[in-house]
């Protein structure tokens, strides 16, 4: 394999972890802005899909410029990805896409006519992966300890 292919796999496989999602768009007056949002499919081939209201100011936002970024982060992994989002009109997908949780935010189920699906396709990634809470802090305390550079774990930058 080769590291850009590494790379794409480390990015699909820390994908994979999370379940949330803060999803960066602009507004009119140029202004940077981040809202959660829960990430509806596990398998990441460079597109993430979200059930979003139609009507929320996200989709405003993206209708005037597109570049969206999605970051997702725990307590030993963090995940950039910079590329583009749309609202799509796919009423089977928002189907499969559909589940319990989602009925929260809409509770008059997937038929509402609010209810729509934002694709985002990442043009690029960036990552971060810590070994684990108790590497990490040996890590720490070795570079503390013998001065040498800490060593924060795996991390790398791949175009998708």
């Amino acid at each position: 394999m080769t590291e850009t292919t590494d790379d794409r796999t480390k990015v699909a496989e820390l994908v994979k972890k999370f379940r949330f999602a803060m999803l960066t768009t602009r507004q009119s007056d140029g202004a940077l802005v981040s809202r959660p949002l829960t990430v509806q499919e596990a398998e990441f081939d460079g597109d993430l899909w979200f059930l979003v209201s139609k009507s929320s100011a996200p989709i405003r936002e993206l209708a005037a410029d597109s570049h969206a970024n999605v970051s997702l982060s725990s307590d030993d992994a963090w995940v950039s990805l910079s590329g583009a989002a749309r609202l799509v009109e796919d009423r089977a997908k928002i189907e499969e896409l559909w589940n319990s949780v989602v009925e929260a935010w809409f509770p008059d189920g997937p038929d509402d006519p609010d209810v729509g699906v934002l694709k985002f396709s990442a043009d690029s990634a960036e990552y971060w992966d810590t070994p684990g809470k108790i590497a990490t802090v040996f890590s720490f305390v070795k570079s503390k300890v013998t001065g040498e550079r800490f060593d924060g774990g795996e991390s790398g930058k791949v175009d998708l």
